[in-house]
């Protein structure tokens, strides 16, 4: 069974972790679920735990397990490449949560090709589908997540995973119409029930701001920092607001900016406003010294 269905007792957990909602999937109960369910539910929470940074924990839970699975959760703990490329070359490879752990290290850690290779071996995994989409988005080939999508879609048409696929190409392509489809996605995301993640929010403001709606993308992402440890997205995007809409050099963006800093130095963002911001003086002083003249 598609474990994205409405039938299965999976979906709440896994819309909960592809939202970004970790703590709502560590607080599951799994004492209701079949056999079969009990261990991906499992997976799934060793997963949330890892993206909250708790690797060391996932790490002492798995350290005496042997098999492929264990194995793929630690080396994603571990950001482990090397054991990554081993899991993938070996037998193992088949393996769903195998392709999925080692794909995710792979591919964050620059061997694209290796954990295309790997991903593409899946056999009907909607998740491998998603995460080749981000794998050729993050290197440009915009054409290579159109098809994954679309096959995709021949089989999964209503899948939550399919269509937040699907959200994050037409954004890419752009075009009012793309991005108003990525809009009602990350719209209903966000007024789904119990989903307290902020990725959904930072996704529907995203859209609102490609469609002009800059006051509906402000509201969206307020919202989403609406809490004690505030989304890393979403104060980027914030950021990025506050330049659409002339306040870049007001108080609020210098708080957004400090915030930045203190929550991910290395943050793409910052980097990109540190070069911006040389190219417009290295420009500013060339036309200074014409005006002078």
């Amino acid at each position: 069974m598609d474990p994205f269905s409405g039938e299965s007792e999976l979906v709440n957990v896994i819309t909960a972790f592809y939202t970004h909602a970790y703590q709502t999937v560590l607080s599951f109960d799994t004492s209701s679920l079949s056999s079969t369910n009990k261990p991906v539910a499992q997976n799934f929470k060793y997963r949330a735990q890892i993206a909250l940074g708790q690797n060391r924990e996932v790490v002492s839970a798995l350290s005496k397990s042997r098999d492929a699975t264990s194995r793929s959760l630690v080396a994603l703990a571990k950001n482990d490449v090397s054991e990554a490329l081993n899991l993938a070359e070996s037998s193992d490879s088949e393996d769903a949560t195998v392709q999925i752990c080692a794909g995710t290290v792979l591919g964050a850690n620059g061997e694209y090709a290796k954990a295309v290779e790997l991903l593409s071996k899946h056999q009907g995994s909607l998740e491998a589908v998603a995460l080749l989409t981000q794998l050729h988005l993050v290197n440009n080939r915009t054409d290579l997540a159109l098809k994954e999508v679309q096959a995709a879609k021949r089989w999964a048409q209503d899948s939550l995973l399919i269509n937040m696929a699907e959200a994050w190409a037409n954004l890419r392509v752009g075009g009012q119409e793309k991005y108003q489809s990525a809009y009602y996605v990350y719209e209903e995301l966000a007024s789904a029930p119990g989903n307290q993640s902020p990725t959904a929010l930072v996704g529907q403001a995203v859209a609102e701001l490609h469609l002009g709606r800059t006051e509906e993308a402000e509201a969206a992402l307020n919202q989403a920092l609406e809490s004690e440890k505030p989304d890393i997205q979403a104060i980027a995007n914030s950021i990025v607001l506050q330049y659409v809409t002339g306040k870049g050099n007001g108080e609020k963006t210098k708080e957004l900016k400090g915030l930045l800093t203190q929550r991910d130095s290395e943050h793409q963002l910052l980097a990109d406003l540190v070069e911006k911001e040389s190219l417009f003086d290295t420009a500013a002083t060339k036309y200074s010294a014409k005006a002078a003249s």
